[in-house]
């Protein structure tokens, strides 16, 4: 798939899953990937979400900003039970767990350290909005949060983000041009 196609049309069912798949792969990869921080997690995370949207199949029922909200559901509540165990591991591993740094890895280091530092949620609506071009209103079926209270957490989120950053480049200041919501 290439890097910039579209999303998918309209016309799409999940009785189709080879349509599904090569439709949603990389936008779901890269979300996963914004929550996780980590790129190999977010490869295994994204198998997961296809097979449980695969068997659960018979639950949806709708067209394809449905099937958009469903799948983008089954990735965030798959990417939280993969921080689950991740915790789990750290807690039974002796060892703390070490970062790998690969040519697949499209987050900087330093921004991956700060988005560390946010909840997965505040994570994900932040990467959904600001990279998947995500309307609250959007984000508010996936989350089942009203719209209003994800734009607050986004808003927070931004800040702490913001003044996280803002130590890596203290020259930075922001200009007329940025954009903003």
């Amino acid at each position: 798939m290439d890097l910039c196609e579209p999303l998918p049309d309209e016309n799409i069912v999940i009785e189709n899953i080879e349509t599904v798949i090569n439709a949603y792969s990389y936008p779901l990869l890269r979300y996963c990937h914004g929550i996780l921080c980590d790129y190999h997690e977010a490869q295994d995370v994204l198998q997961i979400t296809f097979i449980k949207a695969w068997q659960n199949k018979d639950k949806f029922t709708g067209n394809d900003k449905d099937l958009s909200n469903f799948l983008y559901k089954i990735a965030y509540n798959s990417c939280i039970d993969a921080i689950r165990r991740r915790r789990q591991r750290l807690k039974n591993s002796a060892e703390p767990a070490k970062q790998q740094n690969n040519n697949n890895d499209y987050i900087p280091d330093n921004i991956k350290s700060a988005l560390m530092l946010l909840s997965p949620l505040d994570r994900a609506i932040t990467y959904s909005h600001s990279v998947d071009d995500m309307t609250f209103a959007e984000l508010a079926k996936i989350y089942g949060k009203t719209a209003a209270s994800l734009r607050k957490r986004y808003e927070r989120a931004r800040k702490k983000l913001s003044k996280i950053l803002s130590k890596d480049y203290p020259n930075y200041q922001r200009g007329e041009n940025d954009i903003d919501e």
